[in-house]
């Protein structure tokens, strides 16, 4: 008995990689397309600025990084920033006092008022 006869197969098309964006909406002014990256591979550093209100950022980047990685970045220092101020905000300075404070309700038949 013969082997069976393969068919033959045409190659799969090659499918086209879509460049990642460079350009990003900015997060303090809003602008769409006003953030770009930068990335100097050589020197190991990614600068992003914003063309409109002039924030900018850096950070550190070796052969895999992307731009949009850099932005994403950037995005989590922002929230990070703005978690750790409000944080500051609610937390009170304590007035320091030589007498000390009751911890719980006064109980019946104390001095105190």
């Amino acid at each position: 008995m013969g082997k069976r006869k393969k068919s033959s197969r045409k190659p799969a098309p090659k499918r086209k990689a879509d460049p990642l964006d460079t350009t990003f909406t900015c997060l303090f002014c809003h602008h769409d397309q006003s953030v770009t990256v930068k990335l100097d591979r050589k020197e190991g550093v990614a600068q992003l600025v914003c063309k409109v209100c002039g924030q900018s950022f850096q950070s550190k980047v070796n052969h895999l990084t992307e731009p949009i990685d850099i932005y994403s970045e950037w995005l989590d220092a922002a929230d990070y920033a703005a978690k750790e101020e409000e944080r500051r905000a609610l937390r009170r300075p304590v007035a320091s006092s030589s007498r000390a404070r009751p911890t719980g309700p006064p109980s019946i038949g104390s001095e105190e008022d």
